[in-house]
């Protein structure tokens, strides 16, 4: 099965387009919108649409509302920057569904762009809830996922919502995402190098899993190379580590060993004596971290061993900070890898919000062949599982409309 994309679907003029996005952008305590990426991510989609003479419903969350109305979390913030970014009026609905949401859309003229309120103000939203799924669909003629991120998660207005409207597709944020990611994991050019970091090993224990069915290398930073450095019997002082998991990334490490796959921990690291940006620090040996101090950076060393490894490599997925690179002391690793990625001849593609920010932040995000919008959403494609939001566009993807090539 595949997904049908907007640009197979002709004769769009006057249909009434909803298009499932993803603006839950960062807000400051002013309620002002701080990254506009994720906006910005859906313009080629909407632009799109609006020169087909369609009229656009765009409707996202925002937060975590828990059901009930929260003004705290209404999309007014996102509706206006989308204003500004199209430079046309885009028009914020007091509700996403109901009768004056209806008149709205009734009254919206080919062109026109309405933006409903947040989801999530809804608990059947969250649910799955079939009626109130069948109540947005009741807004359109064309249903459009353009919200990869939150695509793993069998909410109303990403899966539900497509049993009941005709024609179902999928925008050109998520042809990019789902065109890259088979790219990298599903006919990927050898050798395939998988760069894990963050935290903990808990989040990402079947990734590992299923890239040790892929890749040729598996490079583990971060909090969590700290939980296999203890497996392999290591002193990790006060670092954090998962206890629970000791034997299962013990396993992981022997089954890449068996396959043949290298598998690389950091050599040495930046250590403090407290989690504080004015700690005392310094660089030492794994072998040798202090039993009071924990490590909180992977050290020169191990940037150095980890970049060669890089060397050869064709195609290179990373998911995951080298360390606590929001302080300035612990932020070299993370910043080092970057531009060892960045630099490469490997085809790049990033997942996670941290990993993604440390790109911006570093300014080499022109050098990465594709930044994903997901966090949750690319850990489990890397998990090897299947999306909701995805299986329903690859199941529900019949044209009410003639799909040869795009509209006339």
């Amino acid at each position: 099965m595949t997904i049908q994309y907007i640009d197979e679907i002709k004769e769009l003029a006057g249909k009434r387009i909803f298009l499932r996005v993803d603006f839950n952008v960062p807000l400051d305590e002013g309620g002002n919108i701080t990254d506009d990426t994720r906006i910005r991510a859906v313009l080629p989609t909407i632009n799109y649409a609006l020169d087909c003479n369609a009229k656009i419903i765009v409707a996202s969350h925002l937060g975590r509302p828990k059901g009930e109305v929260n003004a705290k979390y209404s999309m007014a913030p996102a509706a206006k920057r989308l204003s500004r970014l199209l430079d046309k009026e885009v028009n914020l609905a007091p509700d996403c569904i109901g009768d004056e949401v209806a008149a709205m859309v009734a009254a919206m003229k080919p062109g026109d762009v309405i933006m409903l309120e947040n989801l999530r103000f809804y608990p059947g939203e969250e649910k799955n809830d079939p009626a109130f799924a069948q109540a947005l669909a009741n807004l359109c003629d064309v249903y459009v996922n353009d919200a990869f991120a939150v695509s793993h998660r069998a909410h109303a207005s990403v899966e539900a919502i497509t049993r009941h409207v005709p024609v179902v597709s999928a925008g050109f944020l998520m042809k990019n995402e789902m065109t890259f990611f088979d790219r990298a994991m599903q006919n990927p050019v050898h050798p395939l190098v998988a760069i894990l970091g963050g935290a903990k090993v808990s989040g990402k224990i079947e990734v590992i899993d299923n890239l040790l069915n892929k890749v040729d290398k598996i490079i583990v930073g971060g909090g969590m190379a700290f939980t296999f450095l203890k497996a392999l019997g290591y002193e990790i002082g006060k670092s954090i580590v998962e206890d629970s998991l000791l034997e299962t990334a013990l396993n992981a490490y022997n089954k890449a060993r068996e396959k043949g796959i290298k598998f690389y921990l950091p050599v040495d690291c930046v250590v403090a004596d407290r989690f504080d940006p004015a700690a005392e620090i310094k660089i030492t040996p794994i072998q040798e971290i202090p039993r009071e101090w924990m490590a909180l950076d992977i050290g020169p060393a191990t940037v150095t061993l980890f970049s060669q490894v890089l060397q050869d490599a064709k195609t290179i997925i990373w998911n995951g900070p080298m360390g606590v690179f929001e302080m300035d002391a612990f932020s070299r690793g993370t910043f080092a890898m970057v531009s060892a990625v960045a630099n490469s001849y490997a085809l790049t593609i990033v997942g996670g919000g941290d990993t993604d920010v440390a790109i911006h932040r570093a300014g080499e995000f022109a050098k990465i062949s594709y930044i994903s919008t997901g966090g949750g959403a690319f850990l489990e494609l890397l998990e090897g599982k299947t999306l909701p939001g995805i299986k329903v566009l690859e199941e529900n993807g019949k044209p009410l409309f003639s799909t040869n090539g795009g509209n006339q």
